[in-house]
């Protein structure tokens, strides 16, 4: 089969069955002659990086309800944003989201570029994003390759190259395919393909719209495939969460710095992580160490913060952060490992 009948053979599965999401415009609607936004297939794609699809949907409804067009994320007030993206974790995503915002409202009159190219000049927009919005907002034959792209094409031209080695081969596999018509519903019908059919693990090959051509498939292969390279051993990291409690009810948190991990989110006074941490208490007082500990992991090493615990007096004053009013304080607010200290630290501060 050649590739433009693998292509044609998949747009007519995506006509048949493209799953229906917030962000998209289904096959159908484009044929009455409605047109994707190019602000929420940004906003969609820059949020569904490294998260499934499950988890976005509810965050990109609070979003667009919030700020429904770019001009409002830019006139978003950043704690606000900040706020609204936690618990979605890649803090450094939602910095760039403002930047980029910003720089559609200011540099391109609330417009975003029309190409590739113009795309790649904004803040935080890297070739994959720059790929998607040009091929799905505008319809440029622009070569979009995800997890699911990367996986379907192993599969269907059985490529034995472990990932990331054969990035470059399996990209070069999906641009060939990607037609001058509709490029953008071919993205999406790939990406859909690898995850409701060609899935990692028990692939549904018997309704694959690519079965016949899938050469995986004909040598027994798909399982095993797309391999990849031995990851490497995360390393743990430790650290010291201070949870302090007014006799108002205020609690005392702190803006972390706009660089680095959980950058510009609201979280909890602490120490370096590292392998030794050192104490650094926030406040002069009482502190007394939980048993229990706050784990997460993040992309390269699991955490673990010991958490200790005050209640302190109205007129004591911190040498860092801020007291926060107990009216004003949301844990939904915090990303999920400061979620994870205060749901630890909260039942053993006595009431106020």
């Amino acid at each position: 089969m050649r590739d433009e009948e693998k292509s044609a053979a998949l747009l007519d599965w995506y006509d048949r069955h493209a799953r229906d999401m917030p962000w998209r415009v289904g096959p159908a609607d484009r044929r009455q002659g409605v047109l994707p936004d190019p602000y929420r297939v940004w906003l969609s794609e820059v949020m569904l990086q490294q998260t499934t699809v499950a988890a976005v949907r509810a965050y990109f409804l609070k979003f667009t309800a919030l700020w429904p067009r770019v001009t409002d994320l830019a006139a978003a007030e950043d704690p606000d944003v900040m706020a609204a993206w936690a618990g979605l974790g890649y803090y450094a995503r939602a910095r760039n989201l403002l930047k980029c915002a910003r720089a559609v409202t200011a540099n391109h009159g609330g417009v975003f570029p029309r190409t590739r190219e113009g795309l790649l000049t904004l803040p935080g927009i890297g070739p994959y994003t720059a790929s998607a919005i040009a091929s799905i907002a505008y319809d440029e034959r622009a070569t979009v390759v995800d997890g699911n792209v990367e996986r379907v094409m192993a599969r269907l031209f059985d490529i034995h190259t472990p990932l990331p080695t054969a990035k470059p081969e399996l990209t070069e596999r999906a641009e060939a395919l990607t037609p001058a018509s509709r490029p953008g519903d071919h993205a999406q019908a790939v990406m859909d393909l690898g995850a409701t059919i060609c899935t990692p693990r028990n692939p549904a090959c018997g309704i694959c719209p690519l079965r016949e051509p899938c050469l995986a498939r004909a040598r027994g292969t798909q399982g095993e495939l797309p391999r990849k390279l031995p990851k490497a051993v995360k390393p743990t990291r430790l650290g010291i969460a201070y949870v302090a409690r007014r006799a108002d009810g205020a609690w005392l948190l702190e803006t972390r710095p706009d660089k680095g991990l959980l950058g510009g989110m609201l979280g909890w006074p602490g120490s370096d992580w590292n392998d030794d941490p050192q104490p650094n208490p926030p406040i002069n007082a009482d502190w007394t160490l939980l048993e229990a500990e706050a784990r997460h992991t993040f992309t390269h090493f699991h955490l673990r913060l010991a958490i200790m615990t005050a209640d302190v007096a109205v007129q004591d004053v911190p040498d860092r952060g801020q007291f926060v009013p107990a009216s004003r304080f949301r844990p939904a607010d915090l990303p999920t490992v400061m979620r994870k200290v205060y749901d630890l630290a909260a039942a053993t501060l006595r009431p106020v």
